[in-house]
C-alpha cells in the first residue's frame, strides 16, 4: 500500500497578479486530501473519491493497461449533474502517463482512494491536491501536469508540498518558492469567511486577461504589498495594505471590493482570495465579528490559527 498527502491553500496576496509573475505570499492549510494505493489482483483501476464526511462522490473503474473507462457513478448534483467527472479523470491519468509511459502500464491493478478533509465547495485545493498526489505517486513533475490538465500559477502546488507559509513567484520554467515566516502577532484577530458559492478560478482568470492591459507598475506594487504583509507587525498598518491590495485588484478586473459590495458596515477590513466572487475572504475583526458575518448570511467564520499551519 502507498499512501500521499498534500495541503490545501490559500494565496493571501497576489491573486490574479501571481500568473503573471508578481511575487505572493501563500499559505497551506490545516487540511487537505490523501491518495492511498491498495494492489488488487484484477487488472483494473478503480477509483473512489470520498467527501470529507466519508461520502464517496465519484466511483470509476478503468481497464488496464489500456486506461479505458468501463464503469463510473458519481453524485447527481455534481458540478451542477455534470456527467463527465470521470472522463475528466480519465484525461487526467492519460497525461500522468504522457510524462511516465510506465505509470499504470502493466496488468496490475489497483484500488485508488481519495479523502479530502474539508468540503469540497470550500475552494482550498481539491484539484490541486489530487493533482500533486498523483505525480508523486508516478514520479512526474506536478507543475507540468498542472499545465497539461488545470493550468493556473501553480501556487497551490508549491502549498501542497509546503508546511509553511511561501513566497511564490511564477517566472521561468521552474516557478520560486521560498519558505517565509508569517506569523503576525495578531493573527488571533485574523478570520477567514466562506461566501457560500464555489468559485470557478478559470472564469475569473479569464476575465482577468481580457482586462489586464499592461501590469508591470501593478506586479511591482503587488510584489511590495507581499513582502510589507511579512513585516507587518501591527494590525491597523495591515488593514491599510489589505485595503491597497484590493484597490489595485479592483482597478484591474473592474469589479467592487467584497467590503463595498458586502461588508460596508464592517468595523474591520475584508479582502477577496482567490478568484473574485466566491470561497474565502480574509478578515481582520474581533470576538464581534463571527455573529456580524453570521447575520449577513455567512456562517462559516474560521479563526485564522485554526485553518492555517
Amino acid at each position: 500500500m502507498k499512501e500521499f498527502y498534500s495541503n490545501g491553500k490559500l494565496l493571501l496576496t497576489g491573486e490574479y497578479f501571481v500568473l503573471d509573475g508578481a511575487k505572493s505570499l501563500a499559505v497551506p492549510t490545516t487540511c487537505g486530501q490523501d491518495l492511498i494505493v491498495k494492489p488488487i489482483a484484477e487488472p483494473q483501476l478503480i477509483w473512489k473519491s470520498y467527501t470529507n464526511t466519508n461520502e464517496c462522490w465519484l466511483e470509476a473503474v478503468f481497464d488496464l493497461p489500456k486506461l479505458r473507462l468501463f464503469s463510473a457513478d458519481f453524485e447527481a448534483t455534481e458540478d451542477g449533474g455534470n456527467d463527465m467527472l470521470a472522463e475528466n479523470l480519465m484525461k487526467i491519468l492519460n497525461e500522468v502517463r504522457n510524462l511516465n509511459p510506465a505509470f499504470l502500464n502493466c496488468n496490475k491493478g489497483c484500488l485508488v482512494e481519495t479523502h479530502l478533509t474539508f468540503p469540497k465547495n470550500w475552494g482550498l485545493g481539491t484539484s490541486s491536491t489530487l493533482i500533486n498526489n498523483l505525480a508523486s505517486w508516478a514520479k512526474v513533475n506536478p507543475y507540468k501536469l498542472l499545465e497539461n490538465t488545470f493550468g493556473g500559477s501553480g501556487y497551490d502546488l508549491a502549498c501542497a508540498k509546503h508546511n509553511t507559509p511561501i513566497f511564490y513567484a511564477n517566472v521561468g520554467k521552474t516557478p520560486m518558492v521560498e519558505e517565509v515566516e508569517f506569523n503576525p502577532v495578531f493573527k488571533n484577530q485574523l478570520y477567514f469567511v466562506y461566501l457560500n458559492q464555489k468559485q470557478n478560478s478559470r472564469e475569473g482568470i479569464k476575465r482577468f486577461k481580457e482586462l489586464k492591459g499592461n501590469l508591470t507598475s501593478e506586479i511591482q506594487q503587488i510584489s511590495k504589498l507581499s513582502d510589507a504583509f511579512l513585516k507587518c507587525s501591527n494590525l491597523n498598518d495591515f488593514e491599510g495594505l489589505l485595503k491597497e491590495h484590493e484597490q489595485i485588484v479592483s482597478k484591474t478586473i473592474q469589479l467592487q471590493t467584497v467590503q463595498e459590495k458586502y461588508f460596508a458596515d464592517y468595523f474591520g477590513q475584508t479582502k477577496s482570495l482567490g478568484a473574485w466572487g466566491g470561497d474565502f475572504i480574509l478578515a481582520t475583526g474581533n470576538e464581534d465579528s463571527s455573529e456580524y458575518f453570521k447575520q449577513k448570511g455567512f456562517q462559516t467564520v474560521i479563526p485564522y490559527k485554526d485553518l492555517i499551519l
